[in-house]
């Protein structure tokens, strides 16, 4: 672990002399990606001004619910953003071929090649709309509250990450993942809301069959007072479990069946 923690440094470290070579760049990037978050909660503003509750739920819990999931994705999006190269063009070009040569786990040479800066932004943003909308809705904050509010976070973490690197696996079987895993991943925007105001169809998906809606809605709502602790947040640890041991078995399969393009 520990020389895993130095190369992760060494990494980072090249990623952000990268990323200040073009500074209008990530100001631009920056500036969309702040404009993305207001927009998400002036829907929802202008949504409560013609219905005071959704399905029985306020406008702050749905906030509290919103900055819940943009933590998770948050932290996904700053870890394990190449995958979305991967699933694109690595494997189809056969730039595959250096991860496995270097004496390193391929899953982490993948997570630490590059590092979305912008998933900071959305923890961040994430974080404030959960300490408000806390405020508004009289949740108590207490030692065990927090370290429950950590291990859901990790839990949702691990399952978006496994998910993503899934999806980017298929690409060893098909060359090119990328719509499959840009499908998958944008279905993550319904775990933003309560499933209950979803169809059937849907709730079953996105609960357990992609289940997105274990990353923020279920763990959020026990904070909210409206679940069990072993129905939400201890289903999500379960499931974020086997997650990430299907993953990465899926993913060393796929390693097994890969053939370089050559030159």
């Amino acid at each position: 672990m520990k020389r895993y923690a130095k190369l992760y440094k060494v990494f980072f470290s090249q990623y952000i002399k990268r990323l200040l070579q073009s500074e209008l760049d990530f100001v631009f990037g920056a500036f969309g990606f702040l404009m993305k978050q207001f927009v998400g909660i002036v829907f929802l503003s202008v949504v409560f001004q013609r219905i005071p509750n959704l399905n029985g739920w306020s406008f702050w819990e749905l906030v509290f619910i919103y900055g819940f999931a943009q933590i998770p994705r948050g932290l996904d999006h700053f870890l394990l953003d190449f995958m979305w190269r991967m699933s694109r063009d690595i494997i189809r070009d056969g730039s595959f071929d250096r991860y496995l040569l270097r004496p390193v786990d391929p899953v982490f040479q993948l997570s630490a090649e590059y590092i979305h800066i912008d998933g900071v932004g959305e923890v961040l943003i994430g974080a404030i709309l959960v300490i408000l909308a806390a405020g508004k809705t009289g949740i108590r904050i207490t030692v065990s509250g927090v370290l429950l509010f950590l291990i859901a976070v990790i839990a949702g973490t691990l399952i978006f990450s496994s998910l993503k690197l899934i999806c980017a696996s298929v690409a060893f079987f098909i060359s090119n993942s990328y719509e499959l895993l840009y499908l998958v991943h944008n279905m993550s925007d319904y775990g933003k809301y309560p499933v209950s105001i979803y169809s059937s169809v849907i709730r079953v998906i996105i609960s357990y069959i992609i289940p997105f809606a274990l990353t923020a809605f279920f763990p959020a709502s026990y904070f909210l007072g409206r679940d069990l602790l072993l129905h939400s947040i201890g289903v999500e640890v379960l499931v974020s479990a086997v997650l990430c041991v299907v993953s990465y078995r899926f993913f060393l399969f796929g390693c097994s069946k890969y053939q370089s393009a050559g030159n």
